[in-house]
Order: structure tokens, then sequence, then C-alpha cells
């Protein structure tokens, strides 16, 4: 028996990509996912799929520049299963652009999502956890955490910023008994490059992302992190093609 049946997974973004094959994933092993996303009608769907093959499952429309949301969809949680023992903050955007672009809405985007979503989930989960005096988050960053491309200066900058907030928040829930992990994915198969309206950035990411790494493999990486014994912390991992 997996060491997550009967474990309660919240998880943003789950519309689709990573967070889409997580649910399955975390699903298929026993744990009990609520998944949140702006598209409800794709959370039906996949509900439907997840409950078809004998999974538990909670929907829940969640945008997460919007605090109350996330608030709501940690209080779902709670409510039916009277716990949260993990936290997936997974929602992100990339519509990527050079600086001289000036697309400053899609920069300003970029920022409420990638990194206000964050905080949105810790500000929502970490009291949560410290009463329960248990849990575990795993914030979604990126390669490009780490280095900057051309284009991407912006996306980047959000992610070196979940990578901060999460080492951060590592720190300081020390002795809490909450774990905090940081997965960051290289270039993955995933809907975020449909955002793309710069076309020297559309195009650059063509060739980029040809060699693609599926989403099971980072599912696979996050169900790892989770399935650690309660005293042992992956506090990072980096997850790359291999050719």
């Amino acid at each position: 028996m997996s060491e997550l049946n009967g474990k309660v997974v919240v998880i943003t973004g789950a519309s689709s990509g990573i967070g889409e094959t997580t649910a399955r994933l975390l699903a298929s092993l026993g744990a009990h996912v609520v998944i949140g996303a702006r598209r409800v009608e794709r959370l039906e769907s996949l509900a439907s799929d997840i409950q078809g093959d004998g999974g538990s499952v909670v929907i829940q429309q969640l945008d997460v520049t919007e605090l109350e949301q996330m608030q709501a969809i940690i209080g779902a949680a709670q409510s039916r299963f009277g716990r949260v023992d993990a936290i997936i903050n997974n929602a992100g955007v990339m519509p990527l652009s050079s600086l001289e672009a000036l697309k400053i809405e899609e920069w300003n985007r970029m920022i409420d999502v990638n990194i206000r979503g964050v905080l949105h989930g810790i500000a929502t989960g970490l009291p949560v956890m410290k009463k329960q005096g248990f849990g575990h988050f795993i914030n979604i960053a990126s390669t490009g955490a780490y280095e900057v491309t051309p284009t991407a200066a912006v996306y980047c900058a959000t992610k070196y910023a979940v990578r901060a907030i999460t080492d951060g928040l590592r720190q300081e829930t020390v002795g809490l008994g909450i774990r905090v992990t940081l997965v960051s994915p290289g270039v993955t198969e995933s809907e975020l490059a449909e955002s793309i309206t710069d076309n020297q950035a559309r195009e650059f990411m063509k060739e980029y992302r040809r060699n693609a790494l599926p989403t099971k493999a980072i599912a696979r990486a996050i169900v790892y992190a989770l399935e650690q014994p309660v005293h042992v912390d992956v506090s990072e991992l980096v997850i790359k093609p291999s050719m």
C-alpha cells in the first residue's frame, strides 16, 4: 500500500499539464485530491476520470491570485477530510517576451500568478499546518529559477522568487513538523507556451521545447518527495531531460 493512501493533497493549476497528471497519479495511489483551477469544465472532466478509476477527488474553482478563493479550497479540504496533508502550489503562466516589447500586462500577470499565487497558498495553508503539527508544501518553480534565457527575464524572475520564498519557508518551519520542497522542472510538455503572444519568443520556444519531459516525470518526482518518511525533507528537486 502506498504511503500516500488516505493523504489529503490540494493541487492548484490542476486543469492541465503537471497539475492534472499529478492529480491522476496521486489519486491512483489512494490520496484524496482536492483540485483547483479557473477552468471548471476541465476539472469536472478530470474528476470524472478519477472517480471512474475508483479515486477520491473534490473540485473547486480557483484563481490563485484571489486570496479568498485559495482560502475556499483549503476550507473545502478541511471540511471534507478534516485535515490538509500537502499543498502543491503548481499554478503558473509563461507568456514570454523580450523586455523591449513592453508587455506590461503580461509581466503583471506572471507576477500575480507565479508569485502571489504561491504566497496565497502559503498564507492559507501555513496556519492550518501549524495547528495540525504536520504538513508539506510543494512549490513548483522551473529551471528558470537558476538561469535566465532571452525573452524569459520576467518569467525567470518570478521563479527565482518562488525559489527564495520556498527556501525562506523551509528555514522558518524547521521543528514545526512541516516539510517544504521545491520542484524545478526543465522544459515539460504543457500548455504554458500557448500563452506566448510575442512572435520572437514563440519561435524560440518551438525549438527549445523539441525535447520536452512528459508531465508524468514531474508527477513522479512530486510523489517521491511526498512519500518520504515524516522525518525526511526533500528540499529541492531539479528535473531535466537526459538527452
